[in-house]
């Protein structure tokens, strides 16, 4: 499998592609010239969404659009919402969140309860359905990924550690 990376990146030759895990692993050959941070990120974005993907296709069989699932996760990890606040997590506005609940509710996947704290306000919370969905995702998603990291050297670990903290600050920034 051929490692690729942007051809602009490859003509100045500030990133080096990594080879697939588990490849054989050629002399570290490290750039001497430090990425410049339009590359850097754009290299990232492009690694970072191929890497999302690859992980969004190991889910439980369901027919959810990527936005519904996604909206269906907020509430499985952060419990009982609001549509607004859903919207909030999901950085949507609230009359494309009302599209996305409608389908959740009608495939039996989250529930509707009046607030308890303010009768106008409409509470979300997954169904027994939706649980079972997300924790057998999860499970399939963490089981692939943990072979990768498996693979990786205990310096690429750490490597990894510490940029994981790195991509939560950009994530909550």
């Amino acid at each position: 499998m051929e490692s690729r990376t942007h051809p602009k990146t490859a003509a100045l030759g500030v990133i080096k592609a990594q080879p697939p895990v588990g490849a054989p692993q050629a002399a570290a050959a490290h750039p001497t010239a430090a990425p410049n941070t339009a590359e850097l990120s754009h290299e990232f974005r492009l690694a970072n969404g191929r890497l999302a993907r690859r992980l969004r296709q190991e889910k439980a069989e369901n027919e959810l659009g990527s936005g519904q699932f996604s909206a269906l996760g907020v509430l499985h990890v952060h419990g009982p919402l609001t549509l607004t606040e859903l919207s909030e997590f999901e950085r949507v506005t609230p009359p494309s969140m009302t599209r996305t609940v409608k389908c959740l509710v009608d495939a039996g996947l989250v529930a509707r309860t009046d607030s308890t704290l303010d009768g106008r306000k409409i509470v979300l919370s997954t169904t027994d359905a939706a649980s079972e969905m997300m924790t057998e995702t999860r499970k399939r998603r963490d089981a692939w990924l943990v072979q990768r990291v498996a693979q990786l050297s205990p310096a690429q670990r750490s490597t990894l550690a510490d940029a994981t903290l790195i991509m939560k600050e950009l994530a909550d920034s």
